[in-house]
């Protein structure tokens, strides 16, 4: 690991923020609730006692205060795990790097980061309206590639697996596949026993990569098929979105503790979709609140 940061690695601007979300390290709690819309900030925010800070940058935007004693900060992260790659890397630096010297601090200090957003359902068990914690992410994105640890980190049998029963081979399967498992204590304490445990497929589209066509044709026109039945270890994936991947495997590989909740507002099996679910997801939030 590096000693020193250089001002083009780590960019700080003037006013002691970090650069895209413009945060300053005081500003983050060590309870972070993800959430894809910037608009859904407000909406968390809402259940808060108190609130200390309202930051907004880009489709960054960011507000800590308290809920019944526990500080939390909320953070939008846009769509998609590029994004997630912005958002945990300067959480991070916020959390662990001192701004000052530039260099990593001497204690790490361990984030707990709960992701809430919708994704759609792939299996008879995740109608509209089911929430579903993210056990396992199987990353189409790539993201986690570009790290070292990535091996150490993933679930390397059920990736050799999963890419022989999709039949990838050359350029199909360019952007391999990574399989990162969520914090299990994390898990259990958010979950609990009202959520559906599945394993989450993380798109980096919504179109194609999720087996929708619309003028373009698909590469695979079976690819929802063969990924509905793809079954490891007693698993079936129950659902697409995109981000859990990117957001578990930063936090594993930075030692934090990560998970992904969702609601389901489409299920492709059934090929229904409820667009209007903005107040349902309310229930999701006050849950994910009480727990995280």
């Amino acid at each position: 690991m590096k000693s020193y940061f250089e001002p083009s690695e780590l960019i700080i601007n003037s006013d002691g923020s970090v650069f895209h979300l413009h945060l300053k390290p005081e500003q983050l709690a060590d309870k972070v609730i993800l959430v894809g819309d910037p608009g859904r900030v407000p909406m968390v925010a809402s259940f808060f006692d108190e609130k200390e800070c309202d930051v907004q940058s880009r489709e960054f935007r960011t507000i800590t205060g308290r809920f019944q004693n526990k500080r939390i900060t909320v953070v939008s992260t846009g769509i998609g795990c590029d994004n997630i790659d912005i958002v945990l890397n300067e959480l991070d630096a916020l959390a662990n790097i001192d701004f000052e010297t530039r260099t990593v601090k001497p204690q790490l200090r361990q984030l707990e980061l709960v992701r809430i957003g919708t994704c759609g359902g792939l299996q008879p068990n995740t109608p509209e309206g089911t929430f579903v914690a993210s056990v396992k992410s199987i990353g189409f994105d790539g993201l986690l590639n570009f790290y070292a640890g990535r091996d150490e980190a993933c679930d390397l049998a059920m990736e050799k697996a999963f890419v022989q029963h999709m039949g990838w081979k050359g350029a199909q399967c360019i952007a391999h596949p990574y399989i990162i498992d969520a914090d299990k204590e994390l898990i259990e304490r958010v979950a609990s026993e009202d959520m559906v445990r599945g394993v989450t497929i993380a798109c980096g589209g919504f179109f194609g990569p999720q087996g929708r066509e619309l003028r373009i044709p698909l590469a695979d026109s079976n690819q929802n098929e063969k990924i509905m039945h793809f079954e490891y270890d007693g698993l079936r994936i129950t659902n697409f979105e995109m981000e859990s991947s990117a957001l578990a495997g930063l936090a594993r590989l930075m030692g934090h503790k990560a998970m992904t909740c969702c609601m389901v507002i489409a299920n492709r099996l059934a090929g229904r979709a409820n667009p209007n679910y903005k107040n349902s997801i309310e229930l999701l939030i006050e849950r994910v609140l009480e727990r995280i």
